[in-house]
């Protein structure tokens, strides 16, 4: 089975997306836990580590959009 170099990066990409993704969400959570429970300032490191993945996320379709392969 032959995979395309267009398939294999956006395969890299996304992996690579979602390693961070839950990497920065497990650092937030253990950064801002406070008694078991997350403190408001960790919900708010939370949802910036969620919006960063999706604007990361469109920024890649968009570029990859763009490649000629």
């Amino acid at each position: 089975m032959d995979i395309g170099r267009e398939t294999l990066l956006q395969i890299v990409i996304s992996a690579v997306a979602v390693v961070l993704f839950i990497s920065s969400a497990v650092t937030v959570s253990q950064t801002y836990l406070v008694d078991s429970n997350l403190s408001p300032t960790g919900g708010y490191a939370l949802v910036g580590a969620i919006g960063l993945f999706v604007v990361f996320m469109t920024a890649a379709g968009l570029w990859l959009e763009r490649q000629q392969f």
